[in-house]
């Protein structure tokens, strides 16, 4: 039995994900991947909205630093696209910052590298 003010982790997996998200529908994939960067935003006094355990729970794992989605849906062991609408309204509400991922860099010209290899070669043999 616990306590009045404790909660059980087991009771989370009793709760329907319908209820948890709110009935609201998945972000898009471009503003939240799996490995986009999430990170608790800069206390601007206090907070206006009040938010349920899950997102409270979201945040305070947001609030160590950047960590991936994939990572912050690991930490939770709620499933992966609960994990994102919850963390698309809290980006919404101003209570979090995302970094989208780093772009693939441009392949270098196979060519231009097969030049300087081969003078490579040439001066040191």
């Amino acid at each position: 039995m616990t306590g009045a003010g404790e909660w059980e982790a087991e009771a989370a997996e009793l709760v329907r994900p319908y209820v948890i998200t709110k009935g609201r529908g998945l972000p898009d994939e471009a503003d939240l991947s799996l490995i986009t960067l999430v990170t608790a935003a800069a206390e601007n006094g206090q907070r206006l909205t009040r938010l349920s355990p899950e997102e409270q729970r979201l945040l305070d794992i947001c609030s160590a630093g950047y960590l991936s989605v994939a990572e912050i849906a690991g930490h939770t062991r709620l499933p992966l696209g609960v994990v994102k609408i919850l963390l698309a309204a809290l980006t919404e509400g101003g209570h979090l910052v995302t970094r989208p991922p780093v772009a693939r860099a441009v392949l270098a010209d196979r060519e231009i590298l097969e030049e300087v290899l081969n003078g490579l070669r040439a001066k040191f043999g």
